[in-house]
Order: structure tokens, then C-alpha cells, then sequence
């Protein structure tokens, strides 16, 4: 019975180490795929401060323009994505008021949980 044992106990030695081996290939694969996607990134020439500029949407709002929001109606029981959006609006809890820049970004936000706030144009 020993010898039976001391069989299963090879096998079972072999079988680790051919696992061993295996998960050793892929991280090294892993790892050149991380290297020459950093290459590829590296030689990518920088864009100018120029033509980052030209890229964004001009805004719509002039300088200085401002809203008033108010959170009027509580977020308990609401889509989380609209908790989010009244979060990033600046808003905390019901009756606070923030004033926001008037530009399209915060007219969306604004429309997306309109059913919670109040908008005051300044």
C-alpha cells in the first residue's frame, strides 16, 4: 500500500509542476504585450496645445453666465444614475442651492433630473 501512495503522490507532484510552468508562459506573455503596448503609446507624437483646442465643442454659454439649482425633492428611491448627476451638479440635500456655469454640459445635467430640481436663470 506504500507504494500505491507514494505513485499518487508523483502524479499529483508532476501534475503541479506542469501548472507551474504553464501560468509562467502566459505571465511572460502578459508582460510583452504590456511592454510593447507602452512602445506603441510612447510613439505617438503629443498633440499641440493648438489642436487639443480646436478639438473641443466651443462653448455656448458667454463668460460669466450662471444658473441657480435647487434640489426641491429628495433622492431616496431614485435611479442612481440621477443621484450621480445631482451630486455632480454640486447639490448635497434638499433646498440646497448652487450656482453653475450656464453651458450645455450643465443644461443636459440639468434636463436629465429635472423632476428633482428648480432653475433659476441669473
Amino acid at each position: 500500500m506504500s507504494t500505491m501512495a507514494n505513485d499518487d503522490q508523483k502524479k499529483v507532484t508532476k501534475k503541479k509542476a506542469t501548472k507551474k510552468t504553464a501560468s509562467k508562459k502566459t505571465a511572460t506573455k502578459k508582460v510583452a504585450k504590456k511592454a510593447a503596448s507602452k512602445q506603441a503609446a510612447t510613439k505617438k507624437a503629443p498633440a499641440t496645445p493648438s489642436e487639443s483646442e480646436a478639438k473641443q465643442a466651443p462653448s455656448v454659454s458667454k463668460k460669466g453666465q450662471t444658473m441657480r439649482v435647487t434640489l426641491v425633492k429628495s433622492l431616496i428611491g431614485t435611479i442612481g444614475r440621477h443621484r450621480a448627476t445631482v451630486r455632480g451638479l454640486g447639490l448635497r440635500h434638499v433646498n440646497h442651492t448652487v450656482e453653475v456655469e450656464d453651458s450645455p454640459a450643465t443644461r443636459g445635467m440639468v434636463n436629465k433630473v429635472n423632476y428633482l430640481v428648480r432653475v433659476e436663470k441669473d
